[in-house]
């Protein structure tokens, strides 16, 4: 098992969940994060720290299209470990359906 990054990080992408990470597991795209399956030990600390409740075990049904698309991104886009501040409109996304149809962008973010 591994915790995934879902559709309610895109254009909120709060990063309270990078600074708990033991394993610095999260990588960073221009409007959401990502996780490496493959970095990710399963501890689950992550999972309440999300304001969005975007962190998921990969084990609940219907995420195998978010567990290609952390593992996908992981490979481009920079390693991130410490908080900054989410976009000023996040609040407004949180909770949106349809946002990868409309917001997703495969751009990398800054990184640290």
């Amino acid at each position: 098992m591994t915790y995934v990054v879902t559709e309610n990080c895109i254009k909120c992408k709060y990063m309270d969940c990078v600074e708990v990470c033991p394993v610095d597991c999260f990588y960073e795209g221009e409007n959401m994060l990502v996780i490496h399956p493959d970095e990710c030990i399963d501890c689950g600390v992550c999972e309440p720290e999300c304001p969005a409740e975007a962190i998921k075990p990969d084990a609940e049904p219907g995420l195998e299209q978010w567990l290609k698309l952390n593992a996908d991104m992981a490979k481009s886009w920079p390693n991130i470990t410490q908080k900054k501040e989410p976009p000023v409109d996040a609040k407004e996304f949180d909770g949106v359906a349809g946002k990868f149809e409309t917001y997703f962008s495969p751009n990398p973010g800054e990184g640290d």
